[in-house]
């Protein structure tokens, strides 16, 4: 399984549109981590909140996690004002282990 994050706007948005996604192979993890992962996968997935930010709010980041099992394919997006408890732990939890 893969999984990649993307983000998008905030304050350095003209710089973090050209990175490429943020991408963890999950494949690799010991596996109290991977069933973690899928865990919290899960839950997100279940409730990943909004997706578009408050009109108030100004220079808002929006997540975009793509997991990648096989043939299958997953989109979860959500924005810093709009997530989910569920979502924000996700975030939390691979922002730290992304390549």
């Amino acid at each position: 399984m893969r999984v990649s994050l993307a983000t998008h706007g905030g304050l350095a948005a003209p710089i973090v549109r050209r990175l490429p996604a943020r991408v963890l192979d999950a494949d690799r993890l010991p596996d109290d981590d991977a069933r973690e992962l899928r865990r919290l996968l899960a839950a997100a997935a279940a409730d990943p909140g909004g997706v578009h930010p408050a009109r108030s709010a100004r220079d808002v980041m929006t997540y975009t996690v793509t997991v990648e099992d096989g043939p299958h394919s997953t989109t979860l997006t959500s924005s810093d004002t709009a997530m989910s408890a569920a979502f924000a732990t996700l975030l939390s939890w691979l922002q730290p282990r992304l390549g």
